[in-house]
């Protein structure tokens, strides 16, 4: 039998090539990963979770207290780039204030405060930058506290 002249044998160089490149491939990819998941979570969701415990019954206690309220709100955003809010159920007199905070923490905290619209609504004093936010709002009315978080596009 004649071999042909074109083709070499399978050698150990040849499988030690493969798992070099393979390894390589594998490890670039996981680096690509840590980066990503490090670059867009701060990894911080409470600063001390022992203390955070220690308040968490009280914490619930809280959100019954806010969802029997029964108040709502739906939120957009105005062509002057102020953000509109609109309370249902809610007193005349609340106060209303928020923290848009941006969602993968590249833009810093912007601190917005309320004022009533005609309308009844409530708008924002100052714009926001455009992209996307999460809302933290706040409302105050005689004694009744009420938080409530939303996405903004």
């Amino acid at each position: 039998m004649k071999r042909d002249a074109t083709s070499k044998p399978f050698t150990g160089k040849h499988m030690s090539l493969i798992l070099v490149a393979f390894f390589l491939v594998v490890f670039a990819i996981n680096m690509a990963m840590a980066r990503l998941a490090t670059s867009t979570f701060g990894g911080v969701v409470v600063e001390n979770s022992y203390v955070a415990s220690q308040h968490f019954n009280r914490w619930l206690n809280e959100a019954a207290e806010e969802k029997a309220l029964g108040w709502t709100v739906a939120a957009e955003r105005r062509p002057d780039d102020r953000i509109e809010l609109q309370l249902a159920k809610v007193p005349a007199d609340a106060r209303v204030t928020a923290v848009a905070r941006h969602p993968l923490g590249r833009l810093p905290d912007q601190e917005l405060s309320f004022v009533q619209s005609a309308d009844g609504g409530y708008v924002s004093s100052q714009p926001l930058p455009a992209g996307r936010w999460t809302l933290r709002i706040l409302v105050r009315a005689d004694a009744a506290v009420w938080r409530t978080e939303l996405a903004l596009h």
